[in-house]
């Protein structure tokens, strides 16, 4: 089983949005594979379909200062931050491939990681019974929350390389208030290889997942409808 990647680069939420959406129609009517989108935000705070306004700490006024978007979307949990240094991955997944098993699904995202920071930056990490996401003790370097639609997926996760932390304070981090957030270049104390941590989420999603990944453009892919 193979699995198509594409790495977007730098884009704003709201395109690789439209993309998402695009996917999971095609991937819906068998017009694509399954995708991995990979991906760098400007500074953007989405709202989930728990999500609280009241958990977004600065004025809109200050987070327009920023350039910070805000932005409503389908997925579940609360308020998440997403900017420059973190890898943001949205899996366009079939689950009916994958076992129809969601629980199992969301163990095998956490699981990429956990070995991940694991066997590459010696970080332990692991899981906190109620809460989802990857955690370095009672800090999170990992969000995740999807979306899925007749089992298949979107949205996704969030992983935190060189990502800018007091970006955080902005927001009450998925609606957690006794949690904090981390990053790999926090915990190692040195700024850390954008490019080579984005190959390893690649290496380690196809290992946990059993898929051969293969490098695409989005408009290969896209030009697929219909075809």
């Amino acid at each position: 089983m193979y699995m198509n990647v594409v790495k977007l680069g730098r884009m704003r939420y709201q395109e690789a949005l439209k993309i998402q959406e695009k996917l999971l129609d095609m991937r819906l009517n068998n017009y694509c594979e399954d995708t991995l989108l990979l991906v760098e935000h400007p500074h953007v705070i989405t709202l989930g379909k728990r999500g609280k306004v009241e958990n977004i700490l600065l004025p809109v006024d200050e987070l327009k200062r920023t350039g910070t978007e805000i932005c409503e979307v389908n997925r579940g949990g609360d308020v998440t931050y997403h900017g420059p240094g973190q890898i943001v991955g949205y899996p366009i997944m079939d689950l009916k491939n994958h076992g129809r098993d969601v629980r199992r699904f969301i163990h095998n995202i956490e699981e990429i990681f956990i070995m991940l920071l694991d066997k590459e930056y010696g970080i332990t990490a692991g899981r906190i019974s109620e809460h989802t996401g990857v955690w370095v003790g009672q800090e999170k370097i990992t969000a995740i929350g999807f979306a899925i639609k007749h089992w298949v997926t979107m949205h996704g996760f969030a992983f935190n390389v060189n990502t800018d932390l007091d970006c955080f304070k902005w927001i009450v981090p998925c609606g957690i208030t006794d949690k904090g957030v981390t990053s790999i270049q926090k915990l190692l104390n040195k700024q850390q290889d954008y490019e080579n941590a984005v190959n390893l989420v690649i290496r380690y999603f196809s290992k946990v997942f059993g898929i051969s990944p293969v490098l695409n453009e989005i408009k290969t892919i896209l030009g697929k409808e219909g075809n």
